[in-house]
């Protein structure tokens, strides 16, 4: 990972992550705190955040929109919070997206923590919310591609949806679940998911790693973005 001095954003600097780095932190994470399953299952999120950084997940409640949001010191991690509301729900759909931000929040902690070691940053980062310049909100933490808005510049928002998929569907165990989804394509050895059975293929990703659908669309669009005329490639 390298930095360089943001020319926008609450942070001086800025992480630059290689493609596939992301991916390759979140796997050696699991792999060291051996939370990475045997095979295809969900990964236990909980327990992730409990070992790496010394937490348990809190419950609070939070202004209408924010679904958690990670507290910082100059050591790292401190707190992580996720709304009651979630919790309060009761709901498959719930359960789903409190692993979902427990994902997304962890990623911050992994991506992140140099950035407040290295100063505090100015208080836009939590859109005026919070008197505490250690805490990034987390707001409908994978809507800016569900609803088809953009980052609008928040590359810490991006970066921690990006560890969503390396921690809760890491790249070996979705490759090794998708196979009954993959055909043939080219003369190099390529494959391709079965444009037919695409929505089969996102239904289970969705019921074996405990995330909603979207999560799912989302992981197969980075691993296998689409082409012109629709196929899913590798």
């Amino acid at each position: 990972m390298k930095t360089f001095r943001s020319k926008s954003g609450p942070f001086r600097e800025q992480p630059f992550f290689e493609p596939g780095e992301i991916d390759r932190i979140c796997l050696q994470e699991l792999l060291k705190l051996k939370l990475l399953p045997d095979a295809p299952s969900p990964v236990r999120i909980d327990r992730f955040l409990e070992r790496r950084f010394k937490v348990s997940p809190e419950y609070g409640d939070l202004n209408e929109g924010v679904l958690g949001y990670t507290k910082f010191g100059k050591d790292g991690v401190q707190a992580i919070v996720i709304a009651r509301s979630l919790d309060e729900e009761g709901t498959e759909t719930a359960e789903r997206r409190i692993r979902t931000t427990m994902a997304h929040e962890a990623g911050h902690g992994l991506l992140h923590s140099q950035l407040f070691a290295l100063g505090e940053p100015t208080p836009n980062l939590f859109d005026g919310e919070s008197g505490v310049n250690c805490q990034i909100l987390c707001r409908d933490v994978v809507g800016h591609q569900q609803v088809g808005r953009k980052y609008d510049g928040r590359w810490w928002e991006y970066h921690a949806n990006q560890a969503i998929g390396g921690l809760l569907m890491p790249r070996k165990l979705i490759n090794e679940a998708l196979k009954p989804f993959l055909v043939s394509t080219g003369n190099l050895g390529g494959v391709t998911i079965d444009p037919a059975r695409h929505e089969a293929a996102v239904r289970t990703l969705a019921e074996t790693f405990q995330v909603n659908p979207i999560v799912a669309r989302i992981r197969i669009q980075d691993l296998y973005p689409a082409e012109k005329g629709g196929q899913m490639t590798l």
